[in-house]
């Protein structure tokens, strides 16, 4: 790993043993981009890299000169308006009106480590040695503002993490950003894929792959959220690429609200890659002294196909983005009451949920919402955190002390950013609401917004939080937020201030998590948005695990789960067997498959364990003892996707995951609808030792093990044949909504 400057040529390499990104500095003073991808060695001069051209009509800055034009060059971090015709990296408003600017190369600081982002989430470093940093000046002396570039170099990842903070120096009368991404990439052609996860409530993340064509194709958000819609995150595929194979660029951003994730092909195949906030809405006033840090955008490069891309992202976000307590630890097995009971319940149900529970060996006992003020719908009482005394007598404290009692950990769910106009928090702060009071407000589930920009808000909400987690010994809290922002204007502020609102209000959120994490470091935090509105890798600065949908379907999670497993580690899956029939879609999948599918996740349970059958409870018993024995190994494994249940016509998906030193695996195979009269079935595994001979045990079969080496089950495949396929293998469960579970262990010497 090393940044190297060559000063003659005025280059910049960015290496380690498995990428390079190269720059250099322009003729016009500003920074070109030569390339990115795949390791390539290091030399003084890669000028041959930057192509010029004689185009006619082309704007050249250089009179006389019509081979230099900023709008067929590859730039670093673009602006339109002086030649680039293309969508810039960001925008200023000068004090006269003119958003013309010119950033050109002042200097560089090249260093060990990597520096954290104040009040933003973003990857980290345990020793300066894991990572190399540049930050490259950029300063326009017109309009007194410095542009700082920074780029940091991963020494086992192939990553580079950049962002970008505009400075006004001394001397500077005010400018006004009005857009800042957080990166800009140009490639040289656009021979690619995109692929985008998009969705909806209920079925978020799903894959969206299309070839890139001319003009511009994106995502975004412009919920105050990441939203159900989309995800933060893109990724460029070499048209021969694959699970397994083939060149990946990809992008992701470290940041929980609007956002924009682009791909921009030209008149001339060159693609322009950018990520960073939504400019929708944004217009930030800064003055002399005064600066803006973007948030931060990570880059990934695989030439192992869309597999080795999300095996990057899942090392780099479980080790060196989530952090603290639980970072590393086993998460406790959970049991919900949100189905179980939803708001209508007593202490009494409570506490024989939570019996029941321990008995079927669940570690944590979570109350969802219901609890607080007068809380008995969802029309009343958001924002009185205080226990509803009808329903808890002996309030938060009472409940938790008998739960802890029984041996189990107690948590609680919250919803600090919302306000019911039926509160008390409503009668006696309006004004602490997102909207203005001269117009309507949007409602949604009953609900308004709190203004997160205001300190005071966040003062007082964490204050009561503090109050009810310090008292109640609370070990884990579920973070909900059950709506978009609209309205976004924020009261007793002058008008300069409304372009801030939607970044502040997200800097308020990260604020509050952080304060309650530094005062409550072993609580377990869980993020949620309606389930998976806000399931990006901002959150998992904070809450190192997140709800994965709020749809709870066994079926239809697989879907979910494979699509969020592009990005993001199994360890951030907050994954739970649900009640059958399904609350959602009122389908009734059998209960060892919907365990199967949760497994690959935190799991957890949610539903009435007090009225199962006794078969039931001891079903629950054996999974999570299955889990307690394999869940460091479903964390920490390195985790492939086999079978895709977007692309397949038997209804089909499947998984694996595989020990860091891969002599343990569980293969996961999934079969909606049970065919008739079908082909003989394999499903071929990865990720393997070759010459690993495997004991290979079926889930809850009786039979004896039998073995196969690495290669076989990597080539020739696991064989899955079964009465749809005309074997008639004895105690194979038949049917739809099937679920088969393989554990897979190279066989020691001596074994029988």
């Amino acid at each position: 790993m090393a940044i190297v400057f060559h000063e003659r040529t005025e280059e910049f390499h960015l290496y380690n043993r498995d990428i390079s990104y190269i720059m250099k500095i322009l003729p016009d003073r500003s920074v070109g981009q030569l390339y990115y991808g795949k390791r390539i060695r290091d030399r003084e001069d890669y000028g041959h890299m930057l192509e010029y051209a004689v185009r006619d009509m082309a704007p050249c800055p250089f009179e006389g000169d019509n081979t230099f034009s900023r709008e067929h060059v590859r730039l670093e971090y673009p602006v339109y308006g002086t030649g680039d015709m293309r969508y810039p990296a960001y925008r200023i408003a000068c004090g006269n009106g003119s958003r013309i600017t010119g950033f050109t190369y002042a200097g560089h600081r090249i260093f060990a480590g990597k520096k954290p982002l104040e009040g933003l989430p973003a990857t980290y470093v345990e020793d300066d040695g894991e990572a190399c940093s540049l930050e490259l000046y950029l300063e326009d002396s017109l309009i007194r503002v410095r542009l700082v570039l920074s780029y940091t170099i991963y020494s086992d990842f192939p990553v580079v993490a950049r962002n970008a903070r505009f400075e006004c120096l001394e001397g500077c009368q005010g400018i006004r950003l009005e857009q800042a991404m957080s990166l800009s990439l140009d490639l040289p052609d656009s021979r690619y894929k995109m692929l985008d996860l998009a969705g909806a409530w209920g079925r978020e993340r799903y894959p969206d792959l299309h070839p890139l064509h001319q003009g511009i194709q994106s995502v975004h958000s412009m919920r105050g959220h990441s939203s159900h819609q989309f995800n933060p995150f893109l990724a460029l595929l070499r048209p021969d690429a694959g699970e397994t194979a083939g060149e990946v660029i990809a992008a992701a951003l470290v940041y929980s609200g609007n956002f924009l994730a682009s791909a921009e092909v030209d008149t001339m195949g060159t693609t322009r890659i950018m990520v960073g906030i939504h400019p929708e809405g944004f217009s930030w006033p800064l003055a002399a002294g005064e600066s803006f840090q973007t948030p931060e955008a990570v880059l990934v490069y695989s030439d192992r196909g869309l597999n080795g891309m999300s095996q990057v992202f899942h090392q780099l976000f479980r080790t060196r983005l989530a952090r603290g307590w639980w970072r590393d630890r086993e998460r406790p097995i959970l049991i919900n009451n949100w189905e179980a009971t939803y708001m209508k319940f007593k202490e009494e149900k409570l506490l024989n949920l939570a019996e029941k529970a321990r008995e079927a060996g669940v570690e944590l006992f979570v109350l969802d919402d219901g609890w607080f003020g007068r809380r008995d719908d969802d029309t009343s009482s958001l924002g009185d955190w205080y226990a509803d005394r009808k329903k808890l007598p002996d309030g938060i404290e009472g409940l938790s002390e008998k739960i802890r009692a029984m041996g189990l950990f107690f948590g609680l769910w919250f919803e600090p950013e919302m306000v019911n106009r039926d509160s008390r928090l409503y009668e006696a702060h309006p004004d602490w609401v997102l909207g203005s009071e001269d117009r309507p407000r949007c409602v949604g589930r009953h609900q308004l917004v709190l203004d997160f920009s205001k300190d005071e808000v966040i003062d007082y909400i964490g204050g009561l939080m503090e109050d009810i987690i310090g008292r109640g010994h609370l070990s884990y809290i579920k973070w909900d937020m059950n709506r978009s922002i609209t309205e976004a204007w924020s009261s007793g502020r002058e008008a300069a201030f409304q372009g801030t609102v939607m970044h502040r209000h997200i800097l308020g959120v990260y604020r509050l998590y952080e304060r309650l994490i530094r005062k409550f470091p072993h609580v377990l935090f869980e993020s949620c948005a309606s389930g998976g509105a806000r399931f990006d890798p901002g959150m998992l600065y904070y809450a190192p695990q997140a709800w994965t949908s709020d749809d709870t379907d066994g079926v239809e999670r697989i879907k979910i789960q494979y699509g969020t497993s592009y990005v993001y580690p199994l360890s951030s899956m907050g994954s739970h067997v649900s009640a059958a029939p399904n609350h959602q879609t009122h389908r009734r999948v059998p209960m060892e498959t919907r365990a199967v599918c949760a497994y690959f996740g935190t799991f957890g349970y949610e539903m009435d364990v007090t009225a199962i059958c006794e078969a039931e409870l001891e079903q629950m018993k054996n999974q999570t003892a299955f889990m307690k024995a394999n869940r460091r190994l479903i964390a920490e494994g390195s985790f492939y996707r086999l079978i895709s249940p977007f692309e397949n016509e038997r209804s089909e998906a499947g998984w694996i995951v595989v020990s860091p030193d891969k002599r343990e695996a569980l293969a996961a195979y999934f079969r909606v609808l049970q065919p008739v009269n079908a082909g003989f079935c394999r499903m071929r595994l990865s990720g393997l030792l070759e010459e690993g001979e495997y004991e290979i045990r079926e889930q809850g079969m009786a039979e004896l093990p039998y073995t196969c080496y690495g290669d076989e089950l990597m080539n020739y495949g696991l064989i899955l044949s079964d009465q749809a396929s005309g074997v008639k293998t004895a105690g194979v469960r038949q049917g739809d909504y099937l679920a088969r579970l393989f554990v897979l262990k190279v066989r020691e010497d001596g074994d029988s």
